[in-house]
């Protein structure tokens, strides 16, 4: 079933996919469809050990069965928040479609290969970039991360980039993903999946 099945002004319990990965990707589809900007960009929400919270936005590369996957710098705070408090909330909204997907689960590391595969297939300057900024660290000036970058130009003119060891992806793997609907009158619809102890989803509804 996708969300093509559902009329547009609805969201019910009984006719979601069982699977919030599929209803997800169904929605994601529609997204991509509609030619909104950006329809991969989430907010990504993290904590530290004591609690404070932080965000931004990251783009999704990959969804499936195991998870949300981003990549980003490790030694950024994000990464640093994740590595002492392995759990994260994603948050899509497609404003042209009043439609929205929180996510919360915990998070791990992609392994060197994915992140590597994935590395290669950016552009140019974007393997660059990853080489050149010491991410969330406070810098001198713009100069510096431009004069680095074109040394590193250089010294790759005719070589092929590696992915950096501070480098890399992170899957969130969810516990409880939530879609919701704009309705008249702030009456919202509110479809929550959560995980069990079995490994199964349980569909719920909830309050707008």
């Amino acid at each position: 079933m996708t969300t093509s099945d559902i009329t547009p002004e609805t969201l019910d319990e009984k006719l979601v996919d069982p699977d919030p990965i599929k209803q997800f990707q169904a929605w994601f589809s529609d997204a991509i469809a509609a030619n909104l900007p950006l329809p991969e960009a989430m907010n990504l929400a993290t904590a530290t050990p004591e609690g404070r919270p932080s965000s931004r936005m990251v783009l999704l590369k990959q969804v499936d069965e195991d998870g949300f996957v981003f990549f980003t710098n490790y030694h950024s705070a994000k990464a640093q928040q994740l590595e002492s408090n392995p759990y994260a909330a994603l948050v899509f909204y497609w404003s042209h479609l009043d439609r929205q997907v929180r996510i919360e689960g915990k998070v791990e590391r992609t392994s060197v290969a994915e992140s590597s595969e994935y590395f290669q297939t950016r552009p140019r300057e974007s393997q660059i970039g990853a080489w050149a900024s010491p991410q969330s660290n406070v810098i001198p000036g713009r100069e510096m991360l431009e004069e680095r970058a074109r040394e590193l130009e250089e010294y790759y003119r005719d070589r092929e980039i590696e992915c950096p060891g501070h480098w890399g992806g992170y899957r969130v793997r969810p516990n409880r993903i939530e879609f919701w609907k704009s309705r008249v009158g702030r009456m919202h619809d509110r479809i929550l999946y959560e995980l069990t102890s079995d490994g199964a989803w349980a569909i719920k509804r909830l309050a707008p």
